[in-house]
């Protein structure tokens, strides 16, 4: 019998935990804008066309547009779990709090890294506007934002809600700058999110947690080390299910006397066909 009351409890803790956490929920998607089907694999995402201007005749005055709002099925692109057990006299002696401690740390430590790692390497694979090389001083960071939004200006990506991902070892190089020479550069982006290296990388190795040698689960670097990168928010649809499926008290255990907890987390990371040059990245040689 799974336990509904706690598994709501814990699925709302487990939300918070992931906000404050990921440094990719700086570009999360509306939910309220998402709408689920009966697969819990896939969500319906809002996709709007227009026509454009036409010529305004003094005669027949404007000519009449199409647009249309549908709605596209989109499948996650991410899904993985863990189940833990909690044995029955250490959670009542502690009043539930060794699996709200299990919890919070298993959010921060392991499943927040691992899917802001998936997240930045997706979108890299994605990016419209890429560039390579190797920054030593504030003033080449600097230069390469400055190159990196201007090409976006080209692209005619909007100058509104960009959000700027950059390693904390680049950013501390431009805050020891003098800041009249960074200010003009840095005050383009709604949001500025420092990122650990070891989430920042083109591409990442996911440990099944059977395989010899990956029973520990996780993640892995794999790729060449990101940089920066600079993400336009609604040319992305980022998206985050967790889910604590699974509550089961103890004396439905058949096998011991301990608590399951299962905990599962769904995502997608996708950039809209059309408005790839709203994501840009630069990486190290």
């Amino acid at each position: 019998m799974n336990d509904i009351r706690l598994a709501k409890k814990y699925s709302q803790v487990i939300d918070e935990v992931y906000m404050q956490s990921a440094k990719t929920a700086a570009i999360e998607s509306d939910k309220g804008m998402m709408r689920d089907t009966a697969n819990a694999a896939e969500v319906m995402v809002p996709m709007l066309s227009m026509d454009g201007m036409a010529d305004y005749s003094r005669n027949d005055g404007y000519v009449k547009g199409n647009v249309s709002l549908t709605w596209k099925t989109v499948k996650f692109d991410y899904e993985r779990g863990r189940r833990f057990e909690v044995d029955v006299l250490d959670n009542a002696e502690s009043a539930g709090t060794a699996f709200g401690m299990l919890a919070g740390e298993f959010i921060r430590t392991k499943a927040v890294p691992e899917l802001d790692a998936v997240r930045f390497a997706s979108l890299y694979e994605q990016a419209g506007g890429t560039d390579t090389g190797t920054l030593s001083t504030g003033e080449q960071v600097i230069a390469a934002l400055r190159s990196a939004t201007s090409a976006m200006d080209g692209d005619s990506v909007p100058e509104e809600e960009r959000v700027l991902f950059i390693t904390s070892r680049l950013m501390g190089m431009i805050e020891d700058m003098d800041e009249t020479k960074s200010r003009s550069v840095l005050s383009g982006f709604e949001q500025i999110v420092k990122v650990p290296q070891t989430r920042f990388s083109t591409s990442v190795k996911l440990n099944d947690g059977t395989s010899e040698g990956e029973e520990a689960g996780g993640f892995e670097p794999d790729g060449d080390d990101i940089n920066f990168m600079i993400v336009h928010k609604p040319a992305v649809i980022v998206f985050t299910k967790n889910m604590l499926s699974k509550i089961i008290p103890p004396e439905l255990n058949p096998t011991s006397d301990n608590w399951v907890y299962a905990y599962r987390s769904y995502a997608m990371t996708q950039v809209y066909a059309n408005k790839a040059s709203g994501v840009y990245v630069h990486t190290a040689e």
